[in-house]
């Protein structure tokens, strides 16, 4: 039996949010796409692009339904990428 891309899996998922660079690198073998890196607002600070990139994911993803902790009290994966990119 065949195991799913590792970015589907725990193996590409990083534990503080997002993905790491196995599991972007996974998406790109998968699906062709190119995936970066989280935004931190120091990073941002830096670079205007990267400013624009991070105010977009945090307008995106602050605006998803669903909840921001499971039902044992931890951070959902949504909780998890909004701290990450510091939303």
């Amino acid at each position: 039996m065949a195991k799913s891309a590792a970015w589907q899996r725990k193996a590409g998922k990083n534990p503080e949010g997002g993905l790491n660079a196995k599991g972007r690198a996974s998406y790109k073998a998968q699906t062709g796409g190119t995936l970066k890196p989280p935004v931190s607002a120091k990073q941002a600070a830096k670079s205007p692009k990267s400013a624009a990139r991070r105010k977009s994911f945090c307008a995106r993803m602050g605006g998803m339904p669903g909840p921001m902790k499971k039902p044992n009290g931890k951070p959902t994966r949504k909780a998890l990428a909004l701290r990450k990119w510091d939303c």
